[in-house]
């Protein structure tokens, strides 16, 4: 029984002396506790943007396999722009969009001549204007892709030095009272524990972020490699749409 009691007043007594985070933060300095706001709202725009990208990446994703299936039916191109007017979301129909608005304007151009100055071009010089209409559709799509994510990239970087600056200015404030003999350990134990809540905080909102950014580039990369393949797959069709006449 005595040992019973004395393990309950071990735990009573720890937990009186148990820190209270939360309280110490609301009695923390003005410095700590603006730097605890910064990483707060750091934390809470990494994971908008991160809810806002994974939403986006998903209607890519849907959009790009639904265009897959329209322009693999082997209708004609036209028909093809036509019947995929609504998945505003893939980036194939961006690439595909810009390289048939190039083609059909090299068609207007050589019209007159029943398509034959247009296959004396390509004959000369290649698909080259075609490819730089595809190039600049892929650029539009990754202008899209990239949207937000140096915000992403940034708060990584930065929020684990806020933390830090936070930490330190907290740790000297909490010492400079036993810099001039007025303090105890006990009595700067909260300070540092306010001090080191930043780096936890920083952290916190870093990690995240640093996290999503490489799962976001990584995804990016296959959006492009799918959009590069598609490119070459539109350029073969644009061929042999030429030969047909």
């Amino acid at each position: 029984m005595a040992l019973g009691h004395g393990a309950n007043l071990a735990e009573e007594v720890m937990a009186e002396n148990k820190l209270n985070i939360l309280k110490i933060v609301l009695e923390g300095g003005p410095v700590v506790k603006l730097v605890l706001l910064l990483l707060i709202a750091a934390s809470v725009v990494s994971w908008a943007i991160v809810w806002k990208k994974r939403r986006a990446y998903a209607a890519m994703s849907e959009s790009d396999e639904e265009f897959l299936k329209i322009y693999n039916t082997d209708m004609p191109l036209g028909d093809v722009l036509e019947k995929t007017k609504s998945l505003e979301f893939s980036t194939l129909r961006t690439v595909f969009y810009a390289g048939h608005t190039e083609l059909q304007k090299m068609k207007m151009l050589s019209e007159n001549d029943n398509l034959q100055k247009l296959r004396t071009h390509f004959a000369s010089f290649g698909l080259t204007s075609i490819e730089r209409a595809l190039k600049k559709g892929v650029n539009d799509s990754n202008t899209q892709l990239d949207s937000l994510l140096t915000v992403l990239a940034s708060i990584g970087s930065i929020a684990p030095f806020i933390g830090l600056f936070g930490t330190v200015w907290g740790i000297i404030d909490a010492f400079s009272g036993l810099a001039t003999g007025g303090g105890s350990l006990d009595a700067v134990a909260p300070g540092i524990a306010e001090a080191l809540v930043a780096t936890a905080i920083g952290l916190a909102a870093a990690i995240p972020a640093v996290w999503f950014y490489n799962i976001f580039s990584q995804e990016n990369s296959q959006f492009n490699s799918q959009m590069e393949n598609f490119g070459q797959d539109f350029l073969n069709a644009v061929e042999r749409s030429i030969l047909k006449g």
